[in-house]
């Protein structure tokens, strides 16, 4: 046995499914911010970090999109996260 809870999803299966995720978001330049900073950095991120991106993810893309770009301040619990993922392209 794995000592795993039923259904509970391994970091593996975990990360592949972020990363799907980061890239079909709906809108294509979330696509493309997106998927760039997952490739980059889910892979060393804590638990917690991407608790927080996977809460990211449940969010409407015109509200990423302009969090991202600055044109709206982010959420604060969202701020950092969000803040690193711009600095991705600058």
């Amino acid at each position: 046995m794995s000592g795993q809870t039923p259904g509970a999803e391994t970091r593996e299966n975990r990360l592949k499914r972020l990363q799907m995720r980061s890239m079909r978001r709906g809108i294509k330049e979330m696509d493309i911010l997106l998927s760039a900073y997952a490739e980059a950095n889910l892979a060393v991120m804590s638990e917690a970090d991407l608790d927080l991106y996977d809460r990211l993810l449940h969010e409407n893309d015109q509200d990423l999109y302009q969090w991202v770009t600055g044109q709206v301040p982010a959420p604060e619990a969202f701020s950092e996260l969000v803040q690193h993922i711009a600095q991705t392209y600058q």
